[in-house]
Protein backbone atom coordinates (compact mmCIF):
# COMPACT_ATOMS: atom_id res chain seq x y z
CA UNK A 1 0.00 0.00 0.00
CA UNK A 2 2.85 2.13 0.71
CA UNK A 3 3.77 2.59 -3.09
CA UNK A 4 0.11 4.05 -3.69
CA UNK A 5 0.01 6.72 -1.27
CA UNK A 6 1.90 9.46 -3.57
CA UNK A 7 0.17 9.57 -7.01
CA UNK A 8 1.56 11.56 -9.87
CA UNK A 9 3.61 13.73 -7.49
CA UNK A 10 6.20 15.94 -8.80
CA UNK A 11 8.74 17.98 -7.04
CA UNK A 12 10.31 21.42 -7.70
CA UNK A 13 14.31 21.20 -6.95
CA UNK A 14 14.47 24.98 -7.57
CA UNK A 15 11.97 26.06 -5.17
CA UNK A 16 14.79 24.04 -2.68
CA UNK A 17 17.60 25.93 -4.60
CA UNK A 18 16.47 28.86 -4.44
CA UNK A 19 15.45 28.32 -0.42
CA UNK A 20 19.29 27.17 0.11
CA UNK A 21 20.97 30.05 -1.62
CA UNK A 22 18.44 32.56 0.45
CA UNK A 23 19.70 30.45 4.00
CA UNK A 24 23.35 31.03 2.67
CA UNK A 25 23.15 34.58 2.17
CA UNK A 26 21.63 35.52 5.23
CA UNK A 27 23.21 33.43 7.59
CA UNK A 28 26.02 35.72 8.44
CA UNK A 29 23.37 38.16 9.12
CA UNK A 30 22.30 36.04 12.17
CA UNK A 31 23.65 35.09 15.52
CA UNK A 32 21.85 31.44 15.68
CA UNK A 33 18.96 29.20 13.56
CA UNK A 34 15.90 28.26 15.10
CA UNK A 35 14.53 25.12 13.50
CA UNK A 36 10.85 24.13 13.77
CA UNK A 37 9.84 21.01 13.91
CA UNK A 38 6.48 19.29 14.31
CA UNK A 39 6.31 17.54 17.41
CA UNK A 40 4.58 14.67 16.48
CA UNK A 41 7.04 13.32 13.79
CA UNK A 42 10.32 15.22 15.49
CA UNK A 43 12.48 13.72 12.68
CA UNK A 44 10.52 13.24 9.88
CA UNK A 45 9.80 17.18 9.75
CA UNK A 46 14.04 17.77 9.78
CA UNK A 47 14.92 18.19 6.07
CA UNK A 48 18.19 15.86 5.97
CA UNK A 49 19.49 18.87 3.71
CA UNK A 50 19.26 21.51 6.78
CA UNK A 51 22.44 20.55 8.40
CA UNK A 52 24.98 21.06 5.74
CA UNK A 53 23.25 24.46 5.04
CA UNK A 54 23.32 26.11 8.33
CA UNK A 55 26.79 24.50 8.53
CA UNK A 56 28.02 25.62 12.35
CA UNK A 57 25.45 28.45 13.46
CA UNK A 58 24.31 27.37 16.79
CA UNK A 59 20.72 26.08 16.26
CA UNK A 60 18.03 25.82 18.86
CA UNK A 61 15.19 22.65 18.30
CA UNK A 62 11.62 24.03 18.64
CA UNK A 63 9.15 21.37 18.98
CA UNK A 64 6.26 23.10 18.00
CA UNK A 65 2.33 21.75 18.25
CA UNK A 66 3.00 19.49 21.03
CA UNK A 67 -0.15 19.99 22.51
CA UNK A 68 -1.00 17.49 19.86
CA UNK A 69 2.12 14.80 20.61
CA UNK A 70 2.37 12.31 23.43
CA UNK A 71 3.66 13.86 26.05
CA UNK A 72 5.75 10.96 27.31
CA UNK A 73 7.11 10.63 23.58
CA UNK A 74 8.02 14.40 23.33
CA UNK A 75 10.02 13.94 26.58
CA UNK A 76 11.93 11.03 25.16
CA UNK A 77 12.64 13.34 21.88
CA UNK A 78 14.07 16.32 23.83
CA UNK A 79 16.32 13.84 25.50
CA UNK A 80 18.00 12.27 22.78
CA UNK A 81 17.90 15.79 21.07
CA UNK A 82 19.11 17.24 24.38
CA UNK A 83 21.86 14.34 24.27
CA UNK A 84 23.24 14.88 20.78
CA UNK A 85 24.18 18.34 22.04
CA UNK A 86 21.26 20.56 20.31
CA UNK A 87 19.12 22.93 22.25
CA UNK A 88 15.63 21.62 22.27
CA UNK A 89 12.60 22.99 23.87
CA UNK A 90 8.54 22.27 23.34
CA UNK A 91 5.78 24.73 22.04
CA UNK A 92 2.44 24.71 21.01
CA UNK A 93 2.57 28.22 18.97
CA UNK A 94 -0.95 28.32 18.85
CA UNK A 95 -2.09 28.10 22.46
CA UNK A 96 1.25 29.92 23.34
CA UNK A 97 2.10 27.01 26.08
CA UNK A 98 6.00 26.76 26.47
CA UNK A 99 6.20 30.34 24.51
CA UNK A 100 8.05 31.90 27.97
CA UNK A 101 10.81 29.17 27.69
CA UNK A 102 12.30 29.95 24.19
CA UNK A 103 13.93 33.68 25.43
CA UNK A 104 15.59 32.09 27.83
CA UNK A 105 16.73 28.63 26.26
CA UNK A 106 18.16 31.54 23.67
CA UNK A 107 20.37 33.73 26.30
CA UNK A 108 20.92 31.46 28.38
CA UNK A 109 21.86 28.05 26.93
CA UNK A 110 22.22 28.86 22.87
CA UNK A 111 23.91 32.00 22.55
CA UNK A 112 24.86 32.44 26.43
CA UNK A 113 28.98 32.65 25.50
CA UNK A 114 28.24 35.37 22.48
CA UNK A 115 26.09 37.21 24.81
CA UNK A 116 29.09 37.40 27.52
CA UNK A 117 31.63 37.95 24.93
CA UNK A 118 29.57 40.91 23.53
CA UNK A 119 29.12 42.29 26.83
CA UNK A 120 32.55 42.32 27.38
CA UNK A 121 33.03 44.66 24.33
CA UNK A 122 30.63 47.09 25.61
CA UNK A 123 28.19 45.46 22.72
CA UNK A 124 25.53 44.20 25.22
CA UNK A 125 22.91 45.90 23.41
CA UNK A 126 23.12 45.23 19.73
CA UNK A 127 20.27 42.71 18.77
CA UNK A 128 20.05 38.68 19.13
CA UNK A 129 19.00 38.25 15.67
CA UNK A 130 17.85 34.40 14.53
CA UNK A 131 16.33 32.50 11.56
CA UNK A 132 13.75 30.58 11.70
CA UNK A 133 13.92 27.72 9.53
CA UNK A 134 11.00 24.68 9.08
CA UNK A 135 9.62 22.33 6.50
CA UNK A 136 5.65 23.69 5.20
CA UNK A 137 3.57 23.97 7.61
CA UNK A 138 5.36 23.18 10.56
CA UNK A 139 4.22 25.98 12.28
CA UNK A 140 6.97 28.47 11.66
CA UNK A 141 4.45 31.98 10.94
CA UNK A 142 2.85 30.69 13.86
CA UNK A 143 5.53 30.81 15.91
CA UNK A 144 6.74 34.35 14.65
CA UNK A 145 3.37 35.82 15.46
CA UNK A 146 3.11 34.30 18.62
CA UNK A 147 6.74 35.91 19.56
CA UNK A 148 5.59 39.11 18.20
CA UNK A 149 2.40 38.99 19.76
CA UNK A 150 0.70 40.38 16.28
CA UNK A 151 0.17 38.80 12.91
CA UNK A 152 2.95 39.56 11.53
CA UNK A 153 3.39 36.61 8.87
CA UNK A 154 0.58 35.19 6.73
CA UNK A 155 -0.84 32.39 8.57
CA UNK A 156 -2.71 29.42 7.27
CA UNK A 157 -3.39 25.78 7.56
CA UNK A 158 -1.73 24.39 4.80
CA UNK A 159 1.90 23.59 3.50
CA UNK A 160 3.41 26.70 1.62
CA UNK A 161 2.37 30.15 2.56
CA UNK A 162 5.45 31.89 3.25
CA UNK A 163 7.22 32.72 0.13
CA UNK A 164 9.72 35.35 0.95
CA UNK A 165 12.16 36.18 3.46
CA UNK A 166 11.20 38.94 6.23
CA UNK A 167 12.79 39.98 9.59
CA UNK A 168 10.40 40.72 12.22
CA UNK A 169 11.38 42.25 15.69
CA UNK A 170 10.09 40.45 18.86
CA UNK A 171 10.68 41.60 22.41
CA UNK A 172 13.97 41.37 24.38
CA UNK A 173 16.15 43.31 21.56
CA UNK A 174 15.53 40.39 19.58
CA UNK A 175 14.59 40.10 15.59
CA UNK A 176 13.76 36.77 13.72
CA UNK A 177 14.34 36.32 10.35
CA UNK A 178 11.63 33.98 8.81
CA UNK A 179 12.90 31.84 5.61
CA UNK A 180 10.15 30.20 3.22
CA UNK A 181 9.90 26.59 3.72
CA UNK A 182 10.16 23.48 1.57
CA UNK A 183 10.45 19.98 1.39
CA UNK A 184 13.50 18.64 -0.14
CA UNK A 185 13.42 17.40 -4.11
CA UNK A 186 13.24 13.16 -2.87
CA UNK A 187 12.23 10.98 0.15
CA UNK A 188 14.46 8.25 0.08
CA UNK A 189 12.01 6.69 2.99
CA UNK A 190 8.72 6.18 2.41
CA UNK A 191 7.65 6.13 5.84
CA UNK A 192 8.82 9.52 6.05
CA UNK A 193 6.60 10.97 3.27
CA UNK A 194 3.81 8.87 4.75
CA UNK A 195 4.20 11.10 8.15
CA UNK A 196 4.59 14.14 6.38
CA UNK A 197 1.53 13.18 4.90
CA UNK A 198 -0.51 12.16 8.06
CA UNK A 199 0.32 15.18 9.54
CA UNK A 200 -0.60 17.93 6.27
CA UNK A 201 2.92 18.81 5.25
CA UNK A 202 2.65 16.97 1.44
CA UNK A 203 -0.28 18.84 -0.09
CA UNK A 204 -3.62 16.00 -0.06
CA UNK A 205 -4.35 17.24 -4.24
CA UNK A 206 -1.36 14.50 -5.10
CA UNK A 207 -2.16 11.82 -2.33
CA UNK A 208 -4.34 8.95 -2.94
CA UNK A 209 -6.28 10.03 0.80
CA UNK A 210 -7.91 6.57 1.11
CA UNK A 211 -4.69 4.83 1.03
CA UNK A 212 -3.09 7.26 3.11
CA UNK A 213 -6.04 7.36 5.57
CA UNK A 214 -5.67 3.59 5.79
CA UNK A 215 -2.27 3.49 6.50
CA UNK A 216 -2.54 5.46 9.67
CA UNK A 217 -5.35 3.84 11.18
CA UNK A 218 -2.99 0.68 10.54
CA UNK A 219 -0.75 2.70 13.21
CA UNK A 220 -3.42 3.87 15.60
CA UNK A 221 -5.05 0.68 15.97
CA UNK A 222 -1.33 -0.96 16.41
CA UNK A 223 -0.17 2.25 19.18
CA UNK A 224 -3.01 4.56 20.09
CA UNK A 225 -6.06 1.59 20.25
CA UNK A 226 -7.84 4.06 22.71
CA UNK A 227 -8.04 6.98 20.63
CA UNK A 228 -10.05 5.00 17.99
CA UNK A 229 -12.59 3.49 20.85
CA UNK A 230 -13.06 6.58 22.16
CA UNK A 231 -13.42 8.89 19.44
CA UNK A 232 -15.05 6.12 17.07
CA UNK A 233 -16.48 3.49 19.49
CA UNK A 234 -14.08 0.70 17.47
CA UNK A 235 -13.66 -2.74 19.28
CA UNK A 236 -10.52 -3.93 20.00
CA UNK A 237 -11.63 -6.93 18.17
CA UNK A 238 -12.39 -4.60 15.30
CA UNK A 239 -8.82 -2.88 14.90
CA UNK A 240 -7.14 -6.74 15.27
CA UNK A 241 -7.35 -6.35 11.23
CA UNK A 242 -3.49 -5.45 9.67
CA UNK A 243 -5.74 -4.50 6.58
CA UNK A 244 -6.39 -0.51 6.66
CA UNK A 245 -8.71 -0.37 4.34
CA UNK A 246 -10.93 -2.61 6.04
CA UNK A 247 -10.20 -0.57 9.57
CA UNK A 248 -11.15 2.23 7.26
CA UNK A 249 -14.40 0.43 6.13
CA UNK A 250 -15.72 0.09 10.07
CA UNK A 251 -14.90 3.29 10.83
CA UNK A 252 -16.99 4.74 7.59
CA UNK A 253 -20.21 2.38 9.29
CA UNK A 254 -19.67 3.54 12.35
CA UNK A 255 -20.04 7.11 11.33
CA UNK A 256 -23.32 6.12 9.15
CA UNK A 257 -21.09 7.27 6.05
CA UNK A 258 -22.81 5.13 3.29
CA UNK A 259 -24.27 5.16 -0.03
CA UNK A 260 -26.13 3.57 -2.10
CA UNK A 261 -26.23 -0.19 -1.58
CA UNK A 262 -25.26 0.04 1.98
CA UNK A 263 -21.45 0.78 1.14
CA UNK A 264 -19.29 3.03 2.92
CA UNK A 265 -18.14 6.53 1.08
CA UNK A 266 -14.42 5.43 1.80
CA UNK A 267 -13.02 8.71 0.62
CA UNK A 268 -15.36 11.07 2.83
CA UNK A 269 -14.47 8.32 5.63
CA UNK A 270 -10.72 9.19 4.72
CA UNK A 271 -10.88 12.73 4.83
CA UNK A 272 -12.68 12.97 8.13
CA UNK A 273 -9.95 10.86 9.61
CA UNK A 274 -7.67 12.76 8.22
CA UNK A 275 -9.12 16.30 9.34
CA UNK A 276 -9.99 15.16 13.20
CA UNK A 277 -6.25 13.64 13.39
CA UNK A 278 -4.73 16.88 12.25
CA UNK A 279 -6.23 18.81 14.01
CA UNK A 280 -5.83 16.82 17.46
CA UNK A 281 -9.74 15.36 18.20
CA UNK A 282 -8.02 11.98 18.23
CA UNK A 283 -6.04 13.07 21.06
CA UNK A 284 -2.39 13.58 21.97
CA UNK A 285 -0.21 11.39 19.28
CA UNK A 286 3.30 10.67 17.79
CA UNK A 287 3.91 8.93 15.10
CA UNK A 288 7.62 8.32 15.76
CA UNK A 289 9.86 7.38 18.63
CA UNK A 290 13.53 7.89 18.97
CA UNK A 291 14.38 4.46 19.83
CA UNK A 292 13.00 3.13 17.01
CA UNK A 293 14.07 5.66 14.67
CA UNK A 294 18.04 5.42 15.59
Amino acid sequence: MAEEVMRNIQWFPGHMTKTRRMIAANLPLVDAVVEILDARIPLSSRNPEMHQMIRQKPRLLLLNKSDMADPKATDRWLAAYRNEGYVAIRMDCRSGKGVSHFVTAVREQLLSDLLEKRKAQGMAGAPVRLMVVGIPNVGKSSFINRMAQSKRTKVEDRPGVTRTKQWVKIGNNMELLDMPGVLWPKFDDQKVAQRLAFTGAINDDIMDLEALASLLLQYLAKHYPEALEQRYKMQHPEMQSENGYILLEQLGRKRGMLISGGEVNMERAAIMLLDEFRSGKLGKITLELPEQEA
